[in-house]
C-alpha cells in the first residue's frame, strides 16, 4: 500500500521524500559516504532501478529490491555480503558521520550486533515536542535509533529474531512478551534493566548483543508522519520554512 506522505508529496516512494530540499535518501547515503570506516553502501527499495531512476548521487551505491519487510530485506544483504554490516533506515534525514562513528566505535569487540538507543531525556532535550515509542527499563527509558551494526557472523540469528520482533516494534509488552512471562513481568513492573533484557536477547538469538547508547537526540528521530518531517526539516534547515515533501524503505551499509 503507498505511504501517505509519498502520496502526498507526489513521489513513488517515502524514502524520496524531500526534507528540506533533498531526498531523505540521499541525506542518509551522503552520512555514510562520509563516515571513516564505511566501504560500499547496499540500498534496497522495491524495483529499484526504475524507483531511482534518473536519481543523481546514487551511482556508488549497490541496489537491491526490497524484501516483504525492513527484516527481510536485512536478511537477504546479509546472507548475500556477510558481516561486518551497518544498518540503517532511508527515513532518518538527520544522521549524521558522528552517529555512524559513535556505533562503530563503541560497539565491544565481543558483540556479534549492536543496536543504538538514545535516553528519552536526551531526545526530548533536543525535541521537546517530538512523540517516540520508550522503552522504559529499570535503568531508564530508550527510544531506538534505527543504527544497528551486524559485526559478526553469528550476527544471523540476532536476524532472525528481529523478523520475529518487527510486526510488534510499536507494542513494547508485546516484544518483551517473546522473552517469555518471567522478562513481560519484570518489565511490566519496572523492574527490568536493558542489561538483563539483552541477556534475554542473547539466549533466545545465540550471539553476544551490545547497545550503544547515543548522546544526540537526532539520532531516534525518523520521519513517519507529517509531525516528524516538520520536526526534521526545522533541525535542518532553522531558518526556513516547512517544505511539503516525502520517502525507500532500507539503507544498508558495509563497513570496511
Amino acid at each position: 500500500m503507498p505511504d501517505p506522505m509519498a502520496v502526498a508529496a507526489g513521489v513513488s516512494h517515502k524514502a524520496l521524500l524531500p526534507v528540506a530540499g533533498v531526498p531523505m535518501l540521499l541525506r542518509v547515503t551522503a552520512a555514510l559516504r562520509a563516515t571513516p570506516g564505511v566501504g560500499r553502501i547496499i540500498v534496497a527499495i522495491e524495483h529499484p532501478e526504475a524507483t531511482l531512476a534518473g536519481l543523481a548521487g546514487l551511482e556508488d551505491v549497490v541496489l537491491r529490491p526490497a524484501g516483504a519487510s525492513p527484516a527481510r530485506s536485512v536478511a537477504a544483504a546479509f546472507a548475500e555480503f556477510g558481516a561486518p554490516m551497518l544498518v540503517t533506515a532511508a527515513d532518518a534525514p538527520l544522521l549524521t558521520p558522528a552517529m555512524v562513528t559513535r556505533v562503530l566505535s563503541a560497539t565491544p569487540p565481543q558483540a556479534a550486533a549492536a543496536a543504538a538507543v538514545a535516553r528519552d531525556r536526551t531526545v526530548l532535550a533536543a525535541f521537546p515536542t517530538t512523540r517516540r515509542t520508550w522503552l522504559r527499563f529499570r535503568d531508564g527509558a530508550f527510544s531506538g535509533c534505527n543504527l544497528f551494526l551486524l559485526a559478526a557472523p553469528e550476527a544471523s540469528g540476532v536476524v532472525a529474531f528481529w523478523q520475529r520482533l518487527e510486526q510488534r516494534r510499536k507494542q513494547p509488552w508485546a516484544m518483551m512478551r517473546l522473552l517469555g512471562p518471567l522478562l513481560l513481568l519484570r518489565f511490566v513492573l519496572g523492574r527490568l534493566t536493558l542489561r538483563a533484557a539483552l541477556d534475554a536477547l542473547e539466549r533466545r538469538c545465540g550471539a553476544r548483543l551490545a547497545a550503544v547508547e547515543m548522546p544526540f537526540g537526532a539520532a531516534a528521530v525518523d520521519v513517519d508522519k507529517p509531525a516528524d518531517l516538520v520536526l526534521a526539516e526545522a533541525a535542518l534547515n532553522p531558518a526556513g520554512g516547512t517544505l511539503l515533501a516525502v520517502p525507500l524503505r532500507d539503507g544498508m551499509a558495509r563497513p570496511g
